[in-house]
């Protein structure tokens, strides 16, 4: 009998979840893919610049290359669930909007490793949560948008 219940309980609560999910499906699904295209970006970078001695700003540029690389492919397919057959334009849309973030991604790196002579993966770190933020928007409303031509 206490079995039941609790299997119940378990029930409404999944329920419960799936539904907040999928009210909520491309915001969650952005934060996750976020949350892994930063560390593609962290790892990329970490990899650059203290594995391979390679200058920090040249290997935020390698970092955000591929991160961008993953994300486009990610958010296309898993968060705007985009259909549009003009993949071209819709990438070009794509990097273009990251390429405002990366400026973004480096004056805040400059600022934070350069004149307040911060640790660079924590700069890095912080620099991401701005982008993150910013890369939504910008694909939300310039790059994925829905209702008319993409």
């Amino acid at each position: 009998m206490a079995l039941s219940w609790r299997i119940r309980i378990i029930s409404l609560c999944m329920e419960k979840i799936v539904k907040l999910y999928e009210k909520n499906k491309e915001i969650i699904n952005y934060l996750i893919l976020g949350v892994l295209t930063t560390v593609v970006n962290i790892v990329v970078f970490a990899v650059c610049a203290d594995g391979l001695k390679i200058q920090y700003l040249i290997s935020n540029v390698v970092a955000w290359v591929a991160s961008v690389l993953f994300a486009y492919v990610t958010n296309r397919k898993y968060v705007f669930e985009s259909n549009s057959e003009e993949i071209g334009k819709e990438m070009t849309k794509f990097f273009s909007s990251r390429l405002s973030t990366l400026a973004l991604d480096m004056i805040v790196m400059w600022l934070l490793v350069d004149v307040l002579t911060a640790n660079n993966l924590v700069a890095k770190v912080f620099a991401n949560v701005l982008v993150v933020i910013a890369n939504y928007i910008l694909s939300k409303l310039f790059v994925f948008k829905k209702g008319g031509k993409q």
